[in-house]
């Protein structure tokens, strides 16, 4: 197939898992998409402290905002993103997206707790758009480049986590915290007139019953060993992340006096992680994806026990912060593009086995970090966080002794 100049979009067509041509524009614009839906997730978790007095939610209840997205998020993986192997992707991610929309109407307009939680959850659930995005990619990437062009897709992805959280907090400094959801939901109305307009279709070749193509979901699990360990290592790094970056912004507040545009600052530089999905990319297209999962996975411990070293104060902080984004990103692109390889007609249900057990052990980290931290401090938390890629990296190295 004769690639199409890097400066121009790849034209709509109807096809049946037939590679469309996947130009350097149209990754640049999924990439962008992905990290503009992600970042959803992750908009009210530096100003659950405006949100909470305003819609009458007490403190101890205010952390519901943030789990409840996340596990709305872990069930429409499991749910919702198998449809693209079952209807037309390019229709999905346009429903998805202006839903997701009107769930963050919703929350902005939120006046009780009770309205604002439902918001939350369906905020997470309809999110999942983005994951229907990455697989689509992957089928209109050819096989040389298919773990390069799906790398710099995911570093959006990335990005988008990583920069909600500043974002959302410069903005509502001048909009209000209403006026961060008011933002979103404009944002995610444009992304689905542009995805309209960009994308081609894919009409999957599977024709069979919800009910069926769920069940079909845990079969998969069943069947692949390769899925079940990639889903573990990334789940137990994504644990590890999300504690951290949970738990992160409150000791530099607390112990180095940083306002929250220092924090939101502290997040823009721990973003350079980003630029690992690019190289993971390229590494995984090279046959060199066995060695770079043990580098990700002897990273993710080790930067997280520099930052708990006292002596290294916030700037061991933010190496620990570049370094853990980075090993995260690193084990994220490579897991996938293992994943993908197993089965070119179910990749959207692979996808979803993979990406739930992702963000359950996010939302496990998210949960956890805070009590071990009020109870037992910094260091602690830090060696909590560490042990999470430790027993990933534990279980690599058995298995690789273990192999013949």
């Amino acid at each position: 197939m004769p690639a199409s100049s890097p400066h121009t979009l790849a034209s709509p067509s109807v096809h049946t898992d037939a590679p469309a041509t996947l130009s350097t524009a149209l990754v640049v614009f999924l990439a962008f998409c992905c990290g503009a839906v992600v970042a959803n997730l992750y908009y009210a978790q530096p100003i659950v402290e405006l949100i909470a007095p305003s819609i009458g939610l007490s403190p101890e209840h205010a952390s519901l905002i943030v789990s409840l997205t996340q596990l709305g998020y872990a069930a429409g993986l499991l749910f919702l993103v198998p449809l693209a192997d079952l209807m037309e992707n390019k229709r999905l991610v346009i429903g998805f997206t202006l839903a997701v929309s009107l769930f963050l109407v919703a929350a902005a307009s939120a006046t009780s707790p009770s309205v604002f939680l439902v918001a939350s959850l369906m905020i997470g659930l309809t999110s999942v758009a983005v994951q229907i995005l990455v697989p689509l990619a992957a089928h209109m990437a050819p096989e040389s480049s298919r773990g390069r062009m799906v790398g710099n897709i995911m570093s959006g992805l990335l990005l988008g986590i990583l920069l909600a959280r500043p974002i959302s907090s410069l903005l509502s400094e001048y909009l209000g915290w209403r006026g961060v959801f008011y933002s979103a939901a404009v944002l995610m109305v444009v992304i689905a007139a542009l995805v309209a307009a960009l994308l081609p279709k894919r009409l999957p070749n599977h024709h069979t019953t919800y009910v069926r193509l769920i069940g079909s979901v845990f079969s998969l699990a069943r069947r692949y060993a390769v899925l079940r360990e990639r889903s573990l290592y990334q789940a137990l790094l994504f644990a590890s992340f999300s504690f951290f970056w949970t738990i992160v912004p409150i000791e530099l507040i607390r112990h180095y006096g940083f306002s929250q545009n220092g924090v939101a600052l502290f997040a823009l530089v721990g973003a350079v992680g980003a630029i690992a999905a690019p190289i993971a990319g390229r590494l995984a297209d090279a046959g060199h994806g066995r060695i770079s999962t043990l580098f990700a996975l002897v990273l993710a411990p080790a930067a997280l026990l520099i930052g708990g070293v006292p002596g290294l104060g916030y700037l061991g902080l933010v190496a620990a912060a570049i370094a853990l984004d980075f090993a995260v990103q690193l084990n994220l692109v490579l897991g996938q593009r293992e994943v993908y390889a197993l089965d070119a007609n179910s990749r959207a249900r692979l996808n979803a086995v993979f990406m739930t057990s992702v963000f359950v052990g996010g939302a496990l980290g998210s949960l956890l970090a805070s009590p071990i931290y009020e109870h037992f401090g910094w260091v602690t938390t830090v060696l909590c966080a560490a042990a999470m890629p430790g027993l990933a990296l534990l279980i690599f190295l058995l298995k690789k002794t273990n192999r013949p």
